[in-house]
């Protein structure tokens, strides 16, 4: 059986115009390497994508946002994952948001979340991380530069997945 899973993530740009992310734990190999995620989770039963994302900011971050002003998605990856021989089908949807002077307050989160992330630090577009530490989604650095130069989609761009091994060719 396959457990589907919504996931609303944001894409937080500071005031110059780098990119938070945060490094952790990729749970779904064995002997889970690190990898750099954006903030968010799951969507809760009842929530819409954006007031999962404002949640998840708040738990995350301490960063208090109302969902409106996250607009609309900017981005979607999906594809399929393992963990503790349970199988997933995820779809993130990202939004975009500017903000200045972020300090990250990490004392909403759970001790799940805690005992998977290692930090915070902010990423120049074209200067995020990669070989052993992958940036989860793939094809983020282009994206960001696209958003950052202002170029808004007018649909979400499909980014790949991250787990080659999966839908992610």
């Amino acid at each position: 059986m396959t457990i589907t899973r919504e996931s609303a993530r944001v894409l937080l740009i500071g005031a110059d115009d780098r990119i938070l992310l945060y490094r952790g734990l990729l749970l779904q190999v064995e002997n889970p390497p690190y990898a750099w995620f954006t903030p968010g989770g799951g969507v809760d039963p009842g929530e819409s994508l954006s007031q999962a994302a404002a949640r998840e900011l708040r738990e995350e971050l301490g960063h208090i946002v109302a969902p409106e002003e996250l607009g609309t998605v900017v981005a979607t990856s999906e594809g399929t994952w393992s963990l503790a021989g349970r199988r997933y089908a995820s779809r993130d949807s990202y939004f975009l948001l500017r903000v200045d002077g972020l300090e990250v307050d990490t004392s909403g989160m759970d001790e799940d979340e805690r005992a998977v992330t290692d930090r915070f630090e902010w990423w120049p577009a074209d200067g995020l991380p990669g070989g052993d530490e992958p940036v989860v989604p793939r094809a983020l650095g282009p994206l960001m530069e696209r958003l950052i130069a202002g170029d808004l989609p007018a649909t979400p761009v499909i980014l790949p997945w991250h787990l080659l091994n999966d839908r992610g060719a």
